[in-house]
């Protein structure tokens, strides 16, 4: 039951729905804390707010109605609403998708909760708490500048520089409410398995009930293809269902099953979530990559999540799936999720469209040296695994992109990232895990590489490493000591950053990598030779472009900020797309 009028008011995690719901973005009361003192004078009871913002955007953005790009250390939101008459016998869940970066919750003045981490969702059971109308509030606080908050590409300085962009603050994913059953499924884990048939569920079940299960009923399009039952036990319920003669998923036939999970209280229907998943595997071996038993050769394009006028937040779900159909459209088949977690809208999209993707954890701003620090990325690092290991799109975890410098002696900060490597694998065995993307690699199962060297050096030194060679790049060293290179499939994951900026508002300002072409056949003559030193080598199992679309300052986009190609798509799709070594 979305608002009509609310914007992106789509639901906001189909992988698992639950049909009773309330948008809650849309206007709320808006206040800045310069000198913290809101705790204190109790602005969660009673306070004058002097401000309005429209959630999900966040406060510099322009969408949010408020755009002011300065530091905000500590923010507070507020907003009234009244329940449907029909949820008064059920439990009603209060959602976050995502907070930037410490947040504390209160409803009808008493608070309900706090959460910790800039990037993921979560939620807050609200029942016995309240009545005919109700009033949240939520106190956000957010140190860019410190050492021990993941923050992305977020600039830690007033203006962006470089590779760094605007800063977020507070709430910029959507916020909503949701009537559960009094005994609920609380979260969902999918494992499909091809070559047995078959799909499993891990449902965990919260306040279970003494005879309780579970029922999941599988359905392909309008056929109902399998289903199973299974007792809840110690709070948990695992139900296998046979999937026969299942249909894969894969790019360009991205085939999806759909699932209805009840669960039951003594032989009667509690509570329902609707979900949806793809057959598929994904394995490394022998330098290679390998979907559903078959090698496959990535072609993908990094992508940085950026929006001129919503920052961090898509202004439609349509701009989501855009930047995917976009990519596509220029031959990619998947990107690089780039220092920042997407939101499970855009991970929806790339499940039915057949997108693969690289998740990766926006980790700047952390020092690991520092303990803290490490204990807050851990923490975040689990609820990302956590939320997004259902979707098929996603084919490998990053959680840390090009920690170098001290980095590479430092063994506190490399058994840190070893640690996070083996947690990742314990939580999700089903995926190859790229330890620290670019170099520096320690445990690994994919060894990436960025080189942004130009033609002709880049067509040197891969045919170096297709002819036996290790891998290596023009400054840091590939492997810490005591790691090596163990036949990893090879991805050189950030090539290219153009410099395609023929007609640009940032002039000088903008930049990009190596010489600015003075033309756009030079633009394509230079694009054509860089994806050929990484397509006609058949020991490299991908590459990754840098990038598609302008970000700020930083103008090697195949297309501008607002997403207007540059150089016509068909032109970069028949030089993309061309086949690889491996695939011929």
């Amino acid at each position: 039951m979305p608002g009509k009028k609310a914007p992106r008011p789509e639901y906001p995690r189909p992988d698992f729905a639950r049909s009773d719901w309330m948008n809650l973005n849309g206007t709320w009361d808006l206040d800045f804390d310069p000198d913290r003192k809101g705790v204190k004078q109790k602005w969660f009871r009673q306070h004058k707010f002097r401000k309005k913002i429209t959630v999900p955007f966040p406060p510099e953005s322009k969408l949010s109605g408020i755009g002011d790009t300065d530091f905000h250390r500590v923010v507070w939101y507020r907003r009234t609403f009244t329940l449907p008459k029909k949820w008064d016998k059920k439990r009603v869940l209060l959602h976050f998708g995502a907070v930037d970066y410490r947040a504390t919750v209160w409803v009808n003045g008493s608070e309900v909760g706090t959460h910790q981490g800039g990037y993921t969702s979560f939620a807050f059971d609200l029942t016995g708490q309240l009545g005919k109308k109700n009033t949240i509030v939520l106190r956000a606080e957010d140190h860019t500048q410190g050492k021990d908050q993941p923050r992305g590409k977020q600039c830690p300085e007033p203006e962006s520089r470089g590779c760094l962009y605007t800063r977020v603050t507070g709430i910029w994913q959507t916020v909503w409410l949701e009537a559960a059953g009094m005994n609920y499924m609380k979260s969902l884990t999918t494992v499909p398995d091809l070559s047995d048939e078959k799909v499993t569920f891990t449902i965990v079940v919260e306040h279970p009930p003494i005879e309780g299960s579970v029922k999941a009923e599988v359905r392909d399009s309008s056929r109902t293809v399998g289903s199973a039952e299974a007792p809840v036990r110690k709070g948990k319920a695992t139900i296998n269902v046979a999937i026969p003669g299942p249909k894969a998923w894969q790019p360009g036939r991205p085939h999806l099953y759909d699932v209805k999970l009840t669960l039951f209280d003594d032989g009667k229907s509690v509570d329902t979530v609707k979900s949806y998943f793809g057959m598929r595997t994904v394995r490394v071996e022998n330098g290679r990559i390998y979907l559903n038993g078959r090698p496959i050769f990535l072609r993908q394009v990094l992508d940085q999540g950026y929006y001129p006028d919503g920052i961090y937040t898509a202004p439609t779900d349509a701009a989501l799936k855009k930047d995917i159909q976009l990519a596509m459209d220029m031959g990619f088949n998947g990107a690089r999720l780039h220092q920042k977690v997407f939101e499970p809208r855009f991970l929806y999209h790339a499940d039915r469209m057949g997108y693969l993707c690289w998740g990766e954890m926006g980790d700047w701003g952390l020092d690991l040296t520092r303990q803290q620090a490490r204990k807050n990325f851990r923490k975040e690092w689990i609820e990302v695994v956590e939320r997004d290991r259902n979707h098929p799109c996603l084919i490998t975890w990053t959680p840390f992109n090009e920690r170098s410098g001290p980095f590479h002696t430092d063994r506190t900060q490399q058994q840190f990232v070893v640690d996070i490597v083996r947690l990742t694998k314990s939580l999700d065995p089903t995926r190859p895990v790229c330890d620290n993307s670019g170099y520096d690699h320690t445990l690994t199962d994919i060894c990436d590489v960025h080189d942004y060297s130009m033609p002709r050096e880049l067509e040197e030194r891969w045919s170096d490493f297709d002819n036996g060679g290790e891998p290596s790049t023009r400054k840091q060293p590939v492997f810490v000591k005591g790691y090596g290179y163990a036949d990893q499939p090879v991805v050189l994951s950030e090539i290219g950053g153009i410099w395609l900026d023929l007609k640009s508002k940032f002039g000088e300002g903008g930049w990009g990598y190596g010489e600015r072409p003075k033309s756009e056949k030079e633009f394509l003559a230079r694009y054509k030779a860089t994806l050929h030193a990484c397509l006609s080598k058949r020991r490299l199992s991908g590459f990754c472009y840098t990038q598609l679309y302008d970000v700020e300052q930083e103008v090697n986009g195949l297309t501008t900020y607002t997403r207007r190609a540059k150089v016509s798509k068909d032109k970069i799709k028949r030089i993309t797309a061309t086949k690889a070594e491996m695939e011929r």
